[in-house]
């Protein structure tokens, strides 16, 4: 495992993953590094802060952009959104559920 790999989470501690964007997406880099802990307080508060605020089904887990180090909340529709564009090691066991990405 690189050491970019072992950013960690500010919000819960867990070890953050890879994570290929679309290549739609604005993004400059080709991945981001997410946190995928669905304990994480962030992305557990930002289901409620989504709905109270723009009547969405959707919530955010904290990203950094390993490049340039800017964190920022990438928004997800389900628990299991962006999963399956997890890179290498991180990604999910075989047989886990798919996403569209």
């Amino acid at each position: 495992m690189s050491d970019t790999n072992r950013i960690t989470c500010p919000h819960c501690g867990a070890t953050l993953a890879s994570v290929e964007l679309p290549e739609a997406a604005s993004f400059v880099h080709p991945y981001h590094l997410v946190c995928f802990n669905d304990d994480c307080p962030y992305y557990v508060r930002g289901w409620t802060w989504m709905s109270e605020r723009y009547g969405v089904k959707s919530s955010y887990r904290y990203r950094v952009d390993p490049q340039s180090g800017h964190a920022s909340p990438i928004a997800v529709w389900s628990p299991t959104a962006l999963r399956s564009r997890m890179l290498g090691e991180d990604r999910p066991a075989s047989g886990a559920r798919k996403e569209l990405s």
